[in-house]
């Protein structure tokens, strides 16, 4: 009468498993358990900051620590962040390179050409190949940053993200444009966005970003 015989029925048909959250509702289930682990992670960040020249290994220490929160893997924030920090620096100042480096000088490029294209319509053909290097960079940044994240050397991430970048396009601009644009927005409405910027301001953005990925690097590569 208290106790279920199938409790103790080896035949008994198993519960089925419960469907993985996806989408909003799997992004807010991330924030609701990781939501201390961010603000931590986010001043973790901005310390090592601090020193400029410490900016490459503090994002890619950053974005391991996100990616895995995206995939529900457990992590110290404090171990884990700096054992990506001191393992992964070399990875980190080259996918720093790779990514910020064109995109800076095409980025300037293209508005460079643009502002000229009044004096010969010739510039637009260089306008167009720097506004495609810059997209492509953009938009292969995230697949490179998870696929770093997931501990392939920076030789063997490189190509794949390229690819991903121009045959899953949305998901990559999807993933940049939370990257940074919402950065630059939180940056760009200092001082009113202060307190935003000391918690979540930086984590919170990269954490997005990984998560609009996931789906298509889970499609290629696994967990």
């Amino acid at each position: 009468m208290f106790l279920d015989k199938s409790q103790f029925d080896l035949n008994a048909p198993a519960e089925p498993e419960r469907p993985e959250q996806t989408g909003v509702k799997r992004f807010l289930e991330i924030i609701q358990v990781e939501f201390l682990n961010l603000i931590k992670l986010n001043l973790l960040f901005l310390l090592c900051c601090l020193p400029v020249v410490a900016l490459p290994p503090a994002l890619f220490a950053t974005h391991c620590l996100v990616r895995r929160m995206v995939l529900g893997k457990p992590s110290s924030c404090w171990r884990d962040y700096w054992g990506a920090f001191r393992s992964g620096w070399k990875r980190a100042y080259g996918a720093f390179c790779l990514t910020a480096l064109p995109m800076g000088l095409a980025g300037y490029g293209a508005s460079f050409y643009l502002r000229n294209t009044q004096r010969s319509l010739l510039l637009i053909l260089p306008f167009a190949f720097c506004s495609m290097v810059f997209l492509i960079a953009a938009l292969s940044s995230p697949y490179l940053y998870g696929l770093l994240a997931d501990g392939r050397p920076l030789k063997e991430a490189v190509r794949p993200a390229l690819v991903l970048g121009v045959a899953r396009p949305l998901r990559g601009a999807l993933g940049a444009l939370s990257w940074y644009g919402l950065t630059v927005l939180g940056i760009l409405a200092f001082p009113f966005s202060g307190a935003y910027l000391a918690l979540i301001g930086f984590t919170f953005p990269f954490l997005l970003s990984s998560f609009y990925v996931r789906t298509v690097l889970r499609q290629f590569f696994g967990e």
